[in-house]
């Protein structure tokens, strides 16, 4: 394998669109050799923002592909697995969209083969990398709240009425619903933070009358000393904290969304020094007595950047770092994901 990584990215939807193509362009190291897609306005936009990318029209074309080192899975959850395990057996690194597979059996499959083939595989829990969860962990690291005593995350949106042309996550298909998509994310931050719980209790469910998979869930982590709660819902006109922390020092609250996805999306170049940096009016908010220090007001959040996620993986693909999100770890996401599920229809704690 040459120096340079050349990368293959299996669909073109908001993630290939918002959260890949755009760092694999810039960051140095990669190259974006092709992007599968059948969509005519998709292959329009990759030809205009990126003309020397080749489009083709299916994922198969990038795994026999022998100059493709790296396939990056962002096709339905439903595909995650048949796609990573395609391109480990084709001998090629893959980084695979979370949530990583729609069930533990598949994770530990993919986990096992990537072994065998001496392959980075690695999900892209790429919310460890935005400004309110660095901020956060930096935070907890410091101590400066004491002993974490409770801890609610929120990720709520407001969407009342059904997604156009069918959006698979919202059919009763395996890997759909809102605990997958955004579950996940809530579920790794936490166990990021603090490791795994010792048991799980959840309510997840559909609010709105026209939901055919679950849109609204209510999850708690138990450990030792506190809960951990982890909620999302689609009807929540006004969205809860992103972060509410109380410690045995004091209590951070933290409200917003980092600010990386909107700007993406809007089809911003993610470059300089100042990408990912949070307007001051949604800092979080800490209220502490650290050291005899009393400390009260905002505190300037950290800035996010995705970057960081592509140049580690780089760097593992080059032999010179660890990998950041492990598979192991994604693997601990989909463990808790069923217990949860399990939960919620037996309507009882499970332990972990």
């Amino acid at each position: 394998m040459s120096s340079v990584i050349h990368v293959g990215i299996i669909g073109y939807g908001l993630s290939g669109r918002v959260f890949h193509a755009p760092f694999i362009d810039v960051v140095d190291g990669y190259e974006l050799t092709k992007i599968s897609t059948a969509n005519p306005d998709r292959i329009k936009m990759i030809n205009e923002r990126y003309p020397s990318t080749s489009v083709v029209a299916d994922g198969q074309d990038i795994i026999n592909d022998p100059d493709i080192d790296l396939v990056i899975v962002t096709s339905p959850n439903t595909d995650h697995f048949r796609w990573a395990k395609e391109a480990l057996l084709a001998d090629k690194h893959a980084m695979v969209e979370k949530p990583f597979t729609t069930t533990v059996a598949g994770a530990d499959e993919l986990i096992e083969l990537s072994k065998k083939q001496r392959k980075i595989l690695t999900v892209y829990h790429n919310r460890r990398f935005t400004s309110d969860t660095k901020t956060v962990k930096k935070l907890l690291d410091s101590g400066l709240l004491g002993e974490v005593r409770d801890y609610e995350s929120h990720f709520d949106r407001y969407r009342p009425e059904p997604r156009p042309f069918g959006a698979w996550r919202e059919k009763p298909l395996p890997g759909s619903g809102i605990f997958y998509d955004l579950g996940s994310h809530l579920i790794d931050q936490t166990l990021w933070f603090f490791g795994m719980p010792t048991a799980v209790t959840a309510e997840i469910n559909s609010q709105r009358p026209w939901a055919k998979a679950d849109d609204r869930f209510d999850v708690r982590l138990h450990y030792p000393a506190f809960t951990a709660t982890l909620k999302s819902g689609m009807l929540c006109k006004i969205p809860g904290p992103t972060y509410m922390i109380h410690g045995t020092n004091g209590s951070y609250v933290k409200y917003g969304l980092d600010v990386q996805e909107a700007t993406l999306d809007g089809g911003a170049i993610p470059e300089g020094k100042n990408w990912g940096r949070e307007p001051e009016e949604i800092w979080g908010t800490i209220n502490a007595e650290y050291n005899g220090v009393k400390i009260q007001g905002k505190i300037e959040s950290e800035c996010g950047d995705y970057r960081e996620y592509f140049i580690n993986l780089r760097e593992a693909i080059w032999g010179k770092a660890a990998i950041a999100v492990k598979p192991e770890e994604a693997r601990n996401v989909m463990k808790i994901i069923e217990l949860a599920f399990q939960s919620s229809e037996e309507r009882r704690t499970i332990d972990v």
